[in-house]
């Protein structure tokens, strides 16, 4: 399996990344981006809702690496939105990751108010040379399909909770079908569902971790993964699965695990914004 693939803007992103919500610790996040890169990623996601762009910043800088070497994400907040200055965000979250440009800069929840307005400026901002690709967050069908209404900037990723227990499949079927890469946040459920018979089974018969089966079985989906951790062997782990593939039976088993049940606390859908 390749271990990047192509955008629909022609860059390449790698189809495994670290995450880095909720690296807040001291050291935390510099400390992962380390043991992330020596277990061979090259792509690191944050968000100005983080709190933590200074730190990724400061850990980016710790690699002393060619800035090309990696893929870099951050996001607009919504009441960054609200505010009208998507450019004035953007060059706040580029001072604090001490970068001068970001390969990817997303739209974090769509704000329903002025989602249009915000959109056309995130497409604008490729031409500063700030932004390499655009991309959202957490968008259903409808928003996807408002972009084409009004752009002819797509954006590059559409980044949604996904894992084995909760799968939209329409969404993910959309935009794979348009060539918007679907890049999957908590990829393993925020742990919850690690004693699964599923997994459990799937993990003694390929000698693997039930983390490793999840991850896999996405990548096999065709989604970008960016599984958070701050613990080496863990970091170094959710890496270790290129070297085998899941039957096709064991695809569709973990498929039945779907239930629909979201782990995050907040619901695009009926989100009010």
């Amino acid at each position: 399996m390749e271990r990047a693939v192509k955008l629909n803007d022609g860059r390449q992103i790698p189809v495994i990344g670290l995450g880095l919500f909720r690296s807040e610790g001291e050291n935390e996040a510099e400390n992962a981006i380390r043991y992330a890169y020596e277990a061979g990623y090259r792509l690191f996601d944050t968000a100005s809702y983080y709190h933590n762009e200074e730190a990724v910043g400061r850990g980016l800088q710790m690699l002393h690496v060619p800035r090309e070497e990696l893929f870099v994400t951050t996001k607009i907040w919504t009441d960054e939105q609200k505010s009208g200055d998507v450019e004035g965000a953007l060059d706040r979250s580029l001072k604090k990751l001490q970068l001068d440009y970001v390969d990817m800069y997303m739209i974090h929840w769509p704000v329903r108010e002025c989602f249009d307005r915000v959109w056309e400026e995130m497409a604008r901002l490729k031409e500063t040379g700030k932004v390499k690709s655009v991309g959202v967050c957490n968008c259903s069908v409808s928003y996807i399909k408002r972009i084409m209404e009004i752009s002819g900037v797509l954006p590059a990723v559409n980044q949604i909770e996904c894992h084995p227990a909760y799968f939209e499949k329409d969404t993910v079927d959309f935009c794979q079908k348009n060539q918007i890469v679907v890049e999957a946040y908590a990829p393993l459920g925020r742990c919850k569902y690690l004693d699964h018979p599923t997994l459990v089974r799937l993990a003694e018969k390929y000698g693997r971790s039930e983390a490793q089966i999840m991850l896999r079985w996405e990548l096999q989906k065709g989604l970008v993964v960016i599984p958070k951790s701050v613990k080496q062997h863990r970091i170094a782990s959710n890496a270790d699965i290129f070297h085998f593939s899941l039957a096709p039976e064991d695809m569709e088993a973990v498929d039945q695990m779907n239930e629909f049940r979201r782990v995050i606390d907040l619901d695009p859908k009926t989100m009010d914004i």
